[in-house]
């Protein structure tokens, strides 16, 4: 038996996370030229520019099917695995963060009435635009292609 340490061995796991932690460090980059300030927060936040969870399927699938083959069932299952998630973070959690943005807005202008509730806000920035999955998904893809040149 291989034990955890055989983790770090396998090659389509390593690729796709290197693909998830660059979109997050991009992030702070980002952030970083957008608003002049270094935010470490966006290391391990949902949301925003680029999408990690499309970096992440996109290189998964790119390496199952540079790894298994571009037929096969797993290169299959990876690719309809790909298209829910960005599907979810462009969609459902992109509304619930709208919803997140209306609610909290009505819950301050409660507040300017001096009204007692809870003044925890909930987090806005969940989902993410389409271009953002896009450009999540082909940064997943190209560092998926990138890394089976130099491994």
């Amino acid at each position: 038996m291989e034990g955890v340490s055989g983790i770090f061995h396998n090659q389509i796991l390593v690729v796709a996370l290197l693909a998830c932690f660059t979109a997050q460090g991009l992030k702070v980059i980002i952030e970083l030229i957008k608003d002049r300030s270094l935010n470490f927060r966006y290391l391990v936040s949902t949301g925003g520019m680029p999408s990690a969870h499309s970096a992440l399927v996109g290189a998964l699938a790119t390496g199952i099917g540079q790894t298994i083959g571009w037929s096969s069932p797993e290169f299959a299952i990876a690719c309809l695995f790909a298209v829910i998630v960005m599907y979810d973070a462009a969609g459902v959690r992109q509304a619930a963060g709208k919803q997140a943005k209306i609610l909290n807005q009505i819950t301050d202008e409660l507040f300017q009435n001096e009204h007692n509730l809870n003044e925890e806000k909930l987090k806005e920035l969940l989902g993410h635009t389409p271009f953002q999955v896009v450009v999540g998904l082909a940064l997943g893809i190209t560092i998926a292609m990138l890394s089976s040149r130099i491994i």
